[in-house]
């Protein structure tokens, strides 16, 4: 049966995010781990535009279940939102195979960084194409969906007919995307390289059909 109601929403901006928009062509090495950076001050307050967006939805279409990234900035993200929600807190699963794509030995390198220090991996990932290059000691988008039709196999056990809210990641977002709609790989890799999923964005199935993708309507209103 699954889920009666999947809301799926990417993290606010973070502050790698931010770091990475600045450095622009400019090669960047982050300081940080992946799984260490949290939401910037703009990642906060779309974090609360969330929340404001989960208050505002009728009884029957509010989440009763949610499942969580490990990384800080979902964590984080998701801190936030409930708190302006103001409900009491729901039942939170964190959820490994929720985790952004894993980008290996270029965990700390932005695009610019890489193709300086690395510029045979940028022209194997030409040759490969995004949804099936795996960066050293990483994840292919390919990678990531594998995990993901995991992750739904055991939340069709676990939260059937229940309303539920994942707070994750782009590379999450696009994959669960693919596996809902059943889409061919070929599809997804088409979508990765033109529909780039925004930050504190919402997407909606309902009993499995898609009825909102990469919205954020809640953040300008």
């Amino acid at each position: 049966m699954g889920p009666e109601r999947i809301m799926a929403v990417r993290h606010g901006e973070s502050e790698a995010n931010l770091a990475h928009r600045e450095a622009g062509e400019t090669p960047l090495v982050y300081e940080r781990g992946d799984d260490e950076v949290t939401v910037t001050e703009l990642g906060r307050a779309q974090a609360a535009a969330l929340g404001r967006l989960l208050a505002a939805l009728p009884g029957g279409e509010a989440p009763e279940l949610v499942w969580c990234s490990p990384y800080l900035r979902a964590l984080d993200t998701w801190k936030i939102a409930q708190e302006a929600w103001g409900v009491q807190p729901l039942p939170v699963t964190v959820d490994e195979r929720l985790r952004d794509q894993e980008p290996g030995a270029f965990a700390r390198f932005n695009l610019a960084a890489i193709r300086e220090r690395h510029p045979e991996e940028l022209k194997r990932r030409e040759s490969l194409g995004a949804y099936a290059y795996r960066p050293p000691g990483g994840e292919s988008l390919a990678d990531v969906v594998v995990r993901l039709r995991a992750f739904l196999r055991d939340l069709d056990g676990r939260a059937a007919g229940r309303r539920v809210l994942i707070v994750a990641h782009d590379s999450v977002v696009l994959a669960l995307r693919h596996v809902l709609d059943g889409r061919p790989d070929a599809e997804l890799a088409a979508v990765l390289e033109c529909t780039p999923v925004l930050n504190a964005s919402v997407s909606v199935w309902r009993t499995g059909e898609l009825v909102a993708f990469n919205d954020v309507a809640h953040l300008t209103s």
